[in-house]
């Protein structure tokens, strides 16, 4: 990377920020005015720059792109699921960016294996074409993609500029007519009732907080639809589901520690929605609905109350009592349930693994007492790994559709047959130019923390061009931790550009995620933020005395508020790490979580504190927020980092002003900015302009580890 080219350096004009009697100065804070023409203006040198300054790793780029490329089976079928009576499915084609949604219909009521789409494609419908509907757009995202219980109309919603607010359309798939009417500004969620007409959506407000429920009629003008719902509290955000059996609606208020939920008569959603529990601080639960073969109902819940790490109860309706159905187990946490007609679904996390766990339910007499004894977990082929449930919609199921994969091991797809205890491989993921898993090498190390906490880190590597055997080798170190989010293993094809070049890749499961249950991430929030960014430096001197890597070759990467991380880390621990690349970063925390008006802010205030109330914890805060400490004693590693100016998670502004303040504190500071003109928080839509922008990142990383003229082995 040619560090000699003059980056462009905006303007500054210092804004003194004074809040419970500490002052600071802004220097950049101009630039969160995108109305300014000097703003974009800025944006587009920053692109021009990186382009002059990755010039020479040009070549390295395109052969980067051709690998990722070249691996990927760019035309390709999902695993069809069954809902109702038609299979669905996507479909991609080499060429083209976006998936293909479609359908078959199902042949026979005893028809439970899914069929070859190909060998049925006189029978395929195609439900909706992404690469017709995002013809010129430079971006295209769709939010919502639900066909109605009979199967007629399909409700899409879709987004061309990236800032997650979306217009809302019905289409009649008998004939391919579209109804009259557009509903804008609508969010992610959208539920049919069961008359085939009525749907029930979600709004956001000016802060992007989704906080009304409508309900709109098929053929209507919008201008009548009807406002369900408003949550007027800040800090909740409202969801909507259908439960699989067709039988409720559930309508869930949320904020980061308690939770709220109603259930709407699909039947005749006209009718006042129907509380479960009233709200309660630090009680947590969630809903859904379970009919037997015999038509008893239930709800089952997943609950906190009492239960740290949840438990599962269930309630024979309308008013049987409470009864526990899948007990807590403290450090294993129970994250969802998912109900058919005869089991249960339970996913789990067990020593920072997700697992799957099945409760054969004994049908039509109540008598659930002992499922959980029955109970079994879908075994993993190795470890560390992750399994996860795959599309379900069907209820009356017999079987449970799961994906399992790890660092090394492709992402497969298979049905168990719960009676039976069978397992039936669907679907492979195919790898091209002869992938060979046992070339490569996963495992979970523990590191101990500076506090005693043991640190789950998972590692895949070529054991024949990395590893402590052979001596210190590049690395790239990924890290999150927020949310109670966890960073699963799983496989990646692009990443195979790096581990065939020699680089170790591993991540650190620091503390405020949830790899390791609810007291993991409470470790981790809040007073405790500098937790996670002293695991992930206790996690990089590991690497680095244990012999896996050395500072000069040791690289990091995080986005949003693993971006967050990466600056901290940054600031606390350069001499660590050669490189580092923060994707749209969370790097000017302070000042955001002082502005209510913000997306996000109010509701994250149980995330990260609420530094306007509380001098405390904006003190706490700006002791390691990114921007607020950038150093001028020491040279930072060199730095990759991106924006979305649409972005209404992270505002642009965030690493607009960090890059430019680490410019600023030292001219041998080596940076580079990607800015996404006209994308949002989660880059480019178009699965080929993801992959070139992998392809420009991966560049970097090997520039910084001296890999340019390697290639593959």
């Amino acid at each position: 990377m040619r560090r000699e080219i003059t980056p462009p350096q905006p303007a500054v004009r210092p804004e003194v920020l004074t809040h419970h009697g500490i002052e600071r100065i802004d220097p950049y804070g101009w630039l969160r005015d995108r109305e300014d023409p000097a703003v974009l203006a800025y944006l587009e040198a920053e692109n021009a720059h990186l382009e002059a300054a990755m010039a020479d790793t040009q070549a390295l780029r395109d052969t980067l792109y051709d690998e990722i490329t070249s691996r990927i089976e760019q035309t390709d079928l999902s695993v069809p699921y069954r809902r109702g009576n038609y299979w669905y499915y996507d479909r991609t084609v080499e060429g083209l960016s976006y998936p293909i949604a479609c359908r078959i219909p199902v042949t026979g009521a005893g028809d439970e294996d899914p069929p070859n789409p190909i060998l049925r494609a006189a029978d395929e419908e195609v439900l909706f074409d992404e690469n017709l509907e995002a013809d010129g757009h430079d971006f295209f995202s769709v939010g919502a993609l639900s066909v109605s219980p009979s199967g007629q109309w399909l409700a899409f919603s879709t987004d061309v500029v990236g800032n997650e607010r979306f217009e809302l359309r019905f289409r009649d798939l008998s004939t391919g007519a579209h109804a009259p009417e557009v509903i804008s500004d609508t969010y992610y969620d959208l539920v049919w009732a069961n008359d085939d007409a009525t749907v029930l959506f979600t709004r956001v407000d000016a802060a992007m907080r989704p906080y009304q429920l409508w309900r709109h009629v098929v053929g209507t003008s919008a201008s009548e639809d009807h406002l369900v719902f408003e949550e007027p509290d800040q800090r909740f955000n409202l969801t909507v589901t259908r439960s699989k059996d067709g039988q409720a609606i559930v309508l869930t208020s949320v904020s980061s520690t308690s939770t709220e939920c109603w259930v709407i008569d699909p039947a005749d959603p006209t009718l006042p929605a129907q509380l479960v529990e009233a709200r309660r601080p630090d009680v947590e639960y969630s809903v859904d609905h379970h009919t037997s073969s015999s038509g008893d109902r239930h709800l089952v819940k997943l609950s906190n109350d009492g239960a740290v790490d949840f438990e599962v109860s269930i309630r024979l309706l309308p008013d049987g009592p409470w009864r526990v159905l899948v007990p807590h187990r403290l450090g294993t946490r129970i994250e969802e349930v998912d109900c058919f007609e005869g089991f249960l679904c339970v996913a789990e996390r067990i020593d920072a693994e997700r697992s799957l766990r099945v409760l054969p339910l004994v049908d039509g007499t109540g008598a659930l007492e002992g499922a959980f004894e029955r109970s079994f977990l879908v075994e993993a082929p190795s470890h560390p790994a992750t399994t996860w449930e795959a599309e379900n919609a069907y209820y009356q199921a017999t079987s449970l559709r799961f994906g399992q994969t790890s660092l090394s091991a492709p992402t497969a797809v298979s049905d168990l047959f719960i009676e039976r205890d069978e397992r039936v491989l669907r679907k492979q993921q195919v790898v091209r130019g002869g992938y060979d898993a046992a070339r490569y090498a996963t495992e979970r190390m523990w590191v101990t923390g500076r506090d005693g906490a043991s640190i789950p880190v998972s590692l895949v590597w070529r054991p024949d061009l990395a590893g402590p055997s052979v001596g210190p080798r590049p690395c790239l170190l990924y890290g999150y931790g927020s949310y109670e989010i966890s960073i699963d293993p799983s496989f990646s094809s692009l990443r195979l550009s790096l581990l065939d070049r020699g680089v170790v890749y591993a991540i650190a499961h620091v503390r405020g995620g949830g790899e390791l249950g609810r007291r993991w991430y409470e470790q981790g929030k809040l007073d405790h933020k500098q937790r996670s960014f002293d695991d992930f430096i206790d996690v990089a001197r590991h690497l680095i005395d244990s012999g896996w890597t050395a500072p000069e070759v040791l690289a990091a990467r995080g986005g949003s508020a693993g971006g967050l991380l990466m600056g901290a880390v940054a600031n606390q621990a350069p001499e660590l790490f050669c490189a580092m690349v923060a994707e749209v970063p969370f790097v000017d925390c302070v000042t955001t979580m002082l502005d209510p008006s913000l997306p996000l802010t109010v509701g994250e205030y149980e995330e990260w504190g609420n530094p306007t109330a509380d001098p405390a914890t904006m003190r706490t805060m700006l002791a390691y927020s990114p921007y607020d400490n950038v150093r001028n004693d020491v040279t930072y590693p060199a730095m990759f980092v991106t924006c979305g100016l649409n972005d209404s998670r992270v505002g642009y502004w965030e690493p607009a002003k960090w890059v430019a303040k680490l410019r600023a504190a030292r001219p041998d500071n080596v940076v580079v900015f990607h800015s996404e003109l006209g994308a949002g928080h989660g880059g480019p839509s178009g699965r080929y302009d993801a992959w070139r922008d992998e392809a420009l990142v991966y560049s970097f990383l090997l520039d910084a580890f001296g890999l340019t003229e390697a290639t593959p082995s």
